[in-house]
């Protein structure tokens, strides 16, 4: 299920052939770890995100599930092992077999047949840094992964709706933050003139 809490992130897969006894299984890298990934672009600026390459290290990644568009009955999931995580150096990789429901196998089939070719990831960020000089936000702990999931739309799922608020957010503040510093100089400009007025009358009345 789609929440305000989480964030989405997309990736992409590979759909291996049926094996002989009958298993389907699809493959993924959902998180590549201190990879700069451009999240939205603004007037020429670029908004990046990075993956910390020990984010997960306290992760909560005990229940995961495979689904479809983030809601739905599972086709795959950690807790029986028909979804499997694994974290390397350089990131998170997915084994998932489609053969244990009906809902994966059918699943199975519509990548097959090209109904679905991106998935996503739900987690949500427990701990993260900005670097307003580079413009690159930093995730360096994921308190939660949710789930992976096959979407319909990916060019305008939440995916890239969720990065996209943070970007313009920050955006949003760096904005704010320039106006103020502005308003900061010109009024400490216009105390110096003052300044400088009040002491050139003294001197003359000297």
């Amino acid at each position: 299920m789609i929440t305000k809490d989480r964030q989405y992130r997309s990736f992409d897969f590979e759909l291996r052939e049926k094996t002989e006894d009958g298993k389907m299984i699809i493959v993924g890298n959902p998180i590549v770890f201190n990879r700069e990934t451009v999240i939205w672009e603004y007037d020429g600026v670029q908004y990046k995100e990075v993956i910390d390459a020990k984010a997960l290290d306290s992760a909560d990644m005990s229940d995961v599930v495979l689904n479809i568009d983030h809601k739905g009955k599972p086709a795959a999931k950690t807790k029986n092992r028909t979804l499997i995580l694994d974290k390397r150096i350089d990131g998170l990789y997915i084994e998932a077999d489609l053969s244990q429901n009906a809902t994966g196998r059918e699943l199975y089939e519509d990548i097959d047949n090209e109904f679905y070719d991106k998935m996503s990831f739900a987690f949500s960020v427990l701990e993260d840094s900005y670097n307003q000089e580079t413009h690159t936000r930093t995730i360096l702990k994921i308190k939660r992964l949710y789930d992976v999931s096959a979407v319909t739309f990916p060019a305008y799922s939440e995916t890239s709706i969720s990065a996209r608020s943070w970007a313009e957010a920050q955006h949003d503040i760096e904005v704010a933050e320039a106006a103020a510093t502005e308003v900061a100089n010109r009024e400490a400009e216009a105390s110096q003139v003052e300044v400088m007025r009040l002491r050139t009358q003294i001197l003359l009345k000297g």
